[in-house]
């Protein structure tokens, strides 16, 4: 038998920009950006992909747009039409958004040494990166994250993808951006709910990685759910920070089973569908956050007291903690998004839960009796909330 080794490293380096007005036109963070790619002989464009829902608060956008590109055609030209796509979960649950943009991207002559700049929230990017990520086996994609989700969680890792026969994030790619810009002022068009929604996934780093950080959001929970933007600034680059941490110190492409940031994922994934996305996905993951913080308790490593902590800055930053389909059909259809969940990590279960705050630990097994007492103790707390 004869066999040949293969073996070979590939850096990856990308920038996150933290500004404010992105598109002003003296602004120069995105033009540096473009005219850092300084190779003579290539003619690069820029194909825009656009959250219908964001463009929606902004209509002067795509004008604020168009002169910004014309102050940089030495180094990069905007193809002539700007995509707007509907935002949210139907951007991934749609196959034909997904062909629009793989047509765009033809019909324009994107190429790899061209770019295709996703402006919006999670989903969008999401649709967007997966597009980019097939189309000539891999184009360069631009982030540019318009809600604190993807700010602070989504819009700066290194996944993309799109829903698929009711499974989340069936379809996808692990695909990292060149760049990804965060704009604070693009903030002021999120509703209470979508400003709130990202704050979830802030608190989930810091329970399993940061007391510190935890302690912070603790403290500033009244600031943060009254919309205070210099918090809301501190809270995203702080999350985004660690999730980038983790990404480069860890296991970037899940070749194993590990996936610590998924903390609160699994109840949230199904949630999400059992409710057909009526709840955001950063309200699904706080109840995620609160039923394994409980489980965490009842399966004898998290404390009752840091417990009662947990759940009380959920509440006050706004969040339920409970919904009744997490309890439908006696507790089946939630089992059954564990077991989705143990599929879409290759067939061997690990969850992450809480040791203590600021410190998870993983187990490759949940107990079905103890995850429906959870759910029992989020809906006994939510019941006395209601009579109250």
């Amino acid at each position: 038998m004869q066999t040949l080794q293969q073996s070979f490293q590939v850096p990856y380096t990308y920038s996150i920009f933290f500004t404010k007005e992105l598109f002003d036109l003296k602004n120069n963070t995105l033009s540096s950006f473009f005219r850092s790619f300084g190779e003579a002989g290539f003619q690069r464009k820029a194909l825009l992909v656009v959250d219908g829902g964001f463009s929606a608060h902004y209509p002067t956008l795509q004008q604020s747009i168009i002169s910004y590109f014309a102050t940089l055609e030495d180094a990069v030209k905007l193809v002539p039409n700007i995509l707007v796509l509907p935002g949210g979960e139907e951007a991934k649950n749609d196959p034909a958004l997904f062909d629009k943009i793989v047509e765009a991207i033809d019909e324009y002559g994107i190429d790899r040494h061209s770019f295709v700049v996703g402006i919006g929230g999670g989903a969008i990017l999401d649709l967007v990166g997966y597009a980019a990520a097939v189309s000539h086996r891999g184009v360069k994609h631009i982030r540019i994250p318009t809600t604190v989700l993807s700010q602070n969680d989504s819009g700066v890792g290194v996944k993309n993808g799109i829903n698929y026969q009711g499974k989340k994030n069936f379809l996808g790619t692990f695909a990292p951006p060149i760049a990804v810009f965060n704009d604070l002022s693009f903030l002021q068009s999120l509703d209470d709910r979508d400003w709130r929604s990202g704050i979830a996934e802030a608190i989930k780093v810091s329970l399993i990685k940061d007391k510190v950080f935890f302690e912070w959001i603790e403290s500033n929970a009244e600031a943060l759910a009254q919309r205070n933007e210099e918090a809301m600034a501190y809270l995203i680059h702080r999350c985004a920070e660690m999730h980038v941490e983790h990404i480069r110190s860890g296991d970037p492409f899940e070749f194993g089973s590990s996936r610590p940031l998924d903390f609160g994922h699994w109840a949230a994934h199904k949630l999400e569908y059992l409710t057909d996305f009526q709840i955001r996905h950063g309200e699904a993951v706080a109840i995620g956050i609160a039923l394994d913080s409980v489980y965490s308790v009842k399966a004898g490593k998290l404390s009752e007291n840091e417990l009662q902590r947990i759940l009380t800055v959920i509440q006050k930053l706004g969040f339920d903690l409970y919904h009744p389909k997490l309890a439908e059909n006696d507790k089946i259809n939630l089992r059954n998004g564990l077991r989705e969940f143990r599929e879409h990590l290759g067939g061997r279960l690990t969850i992450m839960l809480l040791e203590k705050i600021g410190k998870g630990v993983e187990v490759h097994e949940m107990d079905s009796d103890l995850i429906a007492e959870a759910v029992d103790y989020l809906e006994g707390h939510y019941s006395s909330l209601l009579m109250s």
